[in-house]
This record gives structure tokens, sequence and C-alpha cells, in this order.
């Protein structure tokens, strides 16, 4: 059945989603912040300035008019910066259509709060947990648009709603899954982005795979100490939104956050990151966050910590990573009969 959808966000990841829902079926209405771009999608079919070479199906429409794009919608999915989500959501207050179903597909932790994203949209649009899902898993773009294969999660408290948004993203070569554990598959991407910019920075050092699959392995199980101490299902975090996510950010040059990663390992700044990083690494501010519940929950994460050493307490890659490496050795796994230890 054909659903009308609004997408919020015409960047690189919005944009694809865009073109997942339109080969489902769906009517999307695609909302961009400036009028030059949305001119030029409606114009040429395609996105200029983040997916050039991409055209978009027919029924992929854009618009600057955030109105417009929430009045008939029945799927409102939202696809902007996570820490500018709660100035635009109170921004649009009344305009969503009633019954809105919300879905993000932000990656982040809301810096000044520690909030996850559909908790930012609880607060702000006051839609029952029922009507919030989340979309999550090794979803990288430009793959996507080209429509390689690709599995992902679709999360909601209400095991319907998940299907109704597993029902209008599906395609042939993207394919849902459902889940009913929100916490774990938000936590999962937001924390996959914090260590892909470790693995990044130890890339750029030119450290080798070993350094990699380590960050990778230890990076879950940080993420994992995490979700269990906020209430996720730990095989979520096994599973597409939690390894899965993990895996394609880390290992990908189309990762944002790896690619930034990489320029600081590389000798660069991170002011010159910065000014060189053309569409948002969601880690460098959700890594502030990560260590703040981490501090909250009583759990420890020196991935996390050494990432925020270096990027924002300006410590020397070289250095961070010789501290982490002559931490106390510790046992690796949990058992029965031996105490978390990190």
């Amino acid at each position: 059945m054909s659903r009308r959808v609004a997408v919020f966000g015409a960047g690189s990841w919005g944009t694809a989603f865009a073109l997942v829902l339109a080969d489902a079926g769906c009517e999307v209405t695609l909302w961009g912040r400036r009028a030059a771009l949305v001119d030029a999608v409606n114009a040429t079919r395609s996105n200029p300035d983040y997916l050039p070479d991409v055209t978009l199906p027919a029924n992929v429409r854009a618009t600057a008019d955030p109105a417009e794009a929430a009045r008939e919608a029945d799927i409102a999915v939202l696809a902007v910066s996570a820490q500018h989500l709660r100035r635009l959501l109170e921004v649009w207050a009344g305009q969503w259509h009633p019954g809105t179903v919300f879905v993000s597909l932000m990656k982040g932790v809301e810096l000044d709060s520690g909030k996850l994203m559909s908790e930012v949209i609880a607060e702000t649009t006051g839609a029952p947990p029922a009507r919030i899902a989340v979309v999550s898993g090794p979803n990288l773009a430009a793959e996507i648009v080209a429509r390689k294969p690709a599995a992902s999660v679709v999360a909601c408290a209400d095991a319907a709603t998940a299907e109704l948004i597993q029902a209008a993203c599906h395609t042939q070569y993207f394919r849902p899954y459902t889940n009913t554990d929100v916490v774990g598959c938000e936590l999962g991407g937001a924390i996959k982005n914090v260590i892909a910019l470790a693995v990044g920075i130890t890339d750029g050092m030119g450290l080798g795979d070993n350094a990699k699959a380590s960050l990778i392995t230890r990076g879950l199980a940080e993420t994992t100490r995490l979700g269990v101490a906020m209430g996720a299902e730990p095989l979520t975090l096994a599973g597409l939104a939690g390894m899965g996510d993990l895996v394609a950010t880390c290992a990908s040059t189309l990762s944002r956050n790896h690619s930034f990663g990489y320029r600081i390992g590389s000798g660069m700044t991170v002011a010159k990151a910065r000014e060189t990083t053309t569409q948002t690494a969601e880690g460098v501010a959700s890594c502030l966050a990560v260590r703040g519940l981490a501090e909250r929950y009583g759990v420890g994460m020196p991935i996390t910590q050494t990432v925020v050493d270096i990027i924002h307490g300006g410590q020397d890659p070289e250095v961070a990573v010789r501290a982490l490496m002559s931490r106390t050795p510790k046992p690796e796994a949990i058992t029965r009969s031996q105490p978390a230890r990190v």
C-alpha cells in the first residue's frame, strides 16, 4: 500500500532513504533547508550537493517548507543533525498530521542532555513510544543509492509500528528487520561513530589491521556494557544495529567518522579536520555525550575516553594510544565466577 512519507533532511542519508522509500512504493516529500538545493532536486531529479550522480525516482519531490512536508505525511522520517533535532522539532511544533509516526535515522546522543534521539522526539512532539521508531544498521548512503544489498533494523516499542515501517522501506536491495529494543539500536548507532573515530585515527597512524580489529571488538564490548546498563538487550548489539553497523563504519572509507579520524591520525589538527569535513561526523560531538552516559551509569569506556582526550582534550594520538595500551591487564570474558572489569 502506498504511504505518504516526509523525509526531513536532504543530506546524503536522508536523500538515500528517500530513494529507498520511493522504490518501496511510497510517495515521498524531501524537506531541505536551502531553497536552492530543493529547486535543484526538483529540476534535475538529483541532489547535486550530496549525491550528484544519483537519479531520484519520480515519486520523490522536494520542498523547503516544513509545514508542507509534514501536513499530509503518515510517516515523518528525521535525518537532521542529532545536535539540531530538538531546536527544529520545537520550531515545527503543531505541524504534524494527527497520528504521525516518527522515524529517526540519526545516530547520535544529544550533547547537553545525554538523551537518545527517540527521547528528544518524545519530549518535543508528545508522541508516545508506539509512534516513535528508529532505523539503524550498516547503511552507507553511497552504497544504498547504488542499490547494493544492505540490511537494517527498524526498532519500535510497538511491534506493529515497526512492521509498518519495515513494509514502507523493504525493497529488493534493502532488507529491514524489526526489533522492539529501541535503546539498544540507538546506542549501537551512536557509539559506533565514536569507535570509528578511534579506528580512523589508528588507520591514519598506520597501525595496521590488528589494531583495527582490536578496537572494533573492544569497542563492541564498551557498547554492550553501556547498553546493558541502560536496559538494552545484549543480542541487539551483536546484530545489525550493533556489530553490523560498527564493522561497516569502521572499515569503510565512505564513513564520515572514520574519515575524520583518519585525518587526525595522519597529522591534521582537529580544527583543520573540521574545516575540511563537509558533512556531519556525529561522533565528534557524541563522544562527549557517550562519555557522560558512561559516567552516569558507572560503566568503563576507555576507547571512548581516549577519543574524547584526542578530539576535545588536544592529546597527541601517539601518547593516547600508548596510554590505552598500557592500562592494567585484565581478563577478556565475563563469566559467572568472574566479575565485569573494563
